[in-house]
This record gives structure tokens, C-alpha cells and sequence, in this order.
């Protein structure tokens, strides 16, 4: 559980960054960042898999490419389904979906699979 809740903070994080980085991205208020952040876990644990399997001859040609979009696309639905949270279009939304990503694998890279801090030491 508190993995969870650590990895659910993170990208309330990245999405307040991508709000502030981004100028076609608003979000209004912490509480508009959770729940945008809660959101958006369901969204890509519910809605991606079937559209990257509807989509998934289109995401071959391109070599993967159109992932980009869906996952855009993905935080262009939470915006749509949120009232306080504003995307300006497709280029913020892609902006914002690789801050937020960034800035969830960057943390990931501290934070283990417990939500625990893990430091790794190598001796040589």
C-alpha cells in the first residue's frame, strides 16, 4: 500500500511539473492533481490496453510510434473527464504525457516495489 501511495504523489508531482512547464496545460488547485493523478492510473490500468490492442496494427507500421499518441491521448481523456484540469490540444498533451512519464520513471528508480527508498551501493 505504500507503494502505491508514493507512485500515486509521483505523478501528481509530474503533473503539477507538466502544468507549470507546459503553457497549454492547467491544472487548478492540489485537489485537481490528485485526483487527476488517481485518474489517470485507472485510465492506463482500463482504457489503454483496449486501445493499444484496437490500434495495435497501426502502432506496428508506425514501429511504435502512435504510442505516443495514445498515451496523449490518454491524458487528453483525464483532462476531458476532470473539470479543473485544461489541455490546450495535442502537443501539450504530448509534452505533458513525457514530463509526467519522465518524472515517474526517475522516481521509480529510488523507489522500489514496497514504496521504500532503496540505495543501491556497488563495491569494486
Amino acid at each position: 500500500m505504500p507503494g502505491f501511495l508514493i507512485r500515486f504523489l509521483i505523478t501528481a508531482v509530474g503533473i503539477a511539473l507538466a502544468a507549470y512547464l507546459v503553457p497549454g496545460i492547467e491544472a487548478r488547485g492540489t485537489g485537481t492533481l490528485l485526483a487527476a493523478a488517481l485518474l489517470l492510473g485507472v485510465v492506463n490500468a482500463v482504457v489503454r490496453p483496449v486501445v493499444v490492442l484496437l490500434t495495435l496494427p497501426l502502432t506496428v507500421v508506425t514501429l511504435g510510434l502512435f504510442l505516443l499518441a495514445i498515451n496523449a491521448a490518454m491524458l487528453g481523456l483525464v483532462a476531458w473527464l476532470l473539470p479543473g484540469l485544461r489541455i490546450g490540444g495535442f502537443l501539450p498533451a504530448l509534452l505533458g504525457f513525457l514530463i509526467i512519464s519522465f518524472t515517474s520513471w526517475l522516481a521509480s528508480r529510488y523507489i522500489g516495489p514496497s514504496g521504500r527508498v532503496e540505495v543501491l551501493l556497488v563495491r569494486r
